[in-house]
């Protein structure tokens, strides 16, 4: 497994880490099998996997108290990372969704952070988080500036209770907010090679910035897996049902990468999951994106972790990127 550092923080991790939003086992995935979840995150470390990003919207804290049991007593054997902004306990706050009845609230204030903080050390059965991230940034009726949300993080990090500060689903100009206001070590954007959106807007940024860039979903929630074909049954749950890739009009689509592929496949010996994750993890300057693979079996992740360590030609990376992106405007 390769490994990379985040940011400027020192902190190394391995190149593909491991998702637990699935872990949470809401209606975005369906139930999910505790126990086979804390095997999953011991599997990943032993495949050389370090990196574990939970957060506490994934299962309303469920993913949250299950990295936790699964950390107790290896706390030490991985860099762990959460995040905030999220709430379902309190009015106060701009509308982000519904599920199952519960209605979650974007409030990044300081205060609301606080109280966030100490819930999620809690959950983790631990004293400390490696990377802490803004889940989702504030919206105009309940507008937060950048400025405290950094605050209050450059404060933890002072104390000691994150190592690092990260933000997700932002734009340009949240980015750069965040560099004026401290540190920024880590962004984590929707990412995959048939949406590319936030690579194109961001990655020059984080070469410039010393960020890393983390990707979520780059196997489009288990459609660029190659797995499916039009009119397979596919347990959707909501998470995939946001993905078009799976719709009978874009899935051959997907069929039809798989079978160019298929030489590159043979090339470097992998599936076409890993080969998806080699060339995710080949993007930006080519050692500042990682990627973010969901599991909650044991057989999910060791077919996610094998593409952490191929190394594609570069040629094979155009070669790919043509034709991911000839998918991708074929079906806007």
């Amino acid at each position: 497994m390769k490994q990379m550092y985040i940011g400027k923080s020192g902190i190394q991790v391995s190149a593909v880490g491991i998702g637990a939003w699935a872990i949470g086992g809401d209606s975005s995935w369906g139930p999910s099998d505790d126990s086979e979840s804390i095997r999953t995150i011991h599997r990943a470390r032993e495949l050389g996997i370090n990196l574990l990003d939970t957060a506490p919207a994934y299962g309303l804290g469920h993913s949250e108290e299950i990295a936790g049991t699964a950390l107790k007593g290896r706390r030490g054997d991985y860099i762990l990372s959460t995040k905030c902004g999220l709430r379902w306990d309190i009015e106060e706050g701009s509308f982000h969704m519904e599920r199952d009845g519960i209605t979650l609230r974007r409030n990044t204030s300081a205060a609301s952070l606080a109280v966030e903080l100490e819930r999620s050390l809690k959950r983790l059965g631990t004293d400390y988080i490696d990377i802490y991230i803004v889940h989702w940034q504030s919206l105009p009726d309940f507008p937060v500036p950048i400025s405290e949300t950094m605050g209050f993080l450059l404060k933890a990090k002072e104390e000691g209770k994150i190592r690092a500060i990260g933000a997700s689903n932002v734009n340009a100009d949240n980015f750069r907010e965040y560099l004026r206001s401290g540190q920024l070590d880590l962004i984590q954007e929707k990412y995959s090679m048939l949406d590319q959106a936030k690579g194109d807007e961001l990655f020059e940024l984080c070469d410039r910035h010393g960020v890393t860039f983390q990707c979520y979903s780059p196997l489009e929630r288990g459609a660029l897996t190659g797995k499916y074909k039009t009119g397979d049954p596919v347990n959707m749950g909501r998470a995939k049902a946001g993905i078009k890739w799976y719709k009978p009009e874009f899935l051959p689509r997907i069929t039809e990468l798989s079978e160019k592929w298929a030489p590159l496949c043979k090339k470097y010996g992998c599936t076409m999951t890993n080969l998806v994750v080699a060339w995710t993890a080949a993007q930006g300057n080519g050692s500042n994106v990682n990627v973010m693979v969901g599991a909650r079996t044991t057989a999910q992740i060791e077919e996610n972790v094998k593409g952490g360590g191929i190394t594609l030609e570069s040629a094979d990376i155009e070669t790919m990127r043509k034709d991911a992106r000839a998918v991708e405007n074929a079906a806007k």
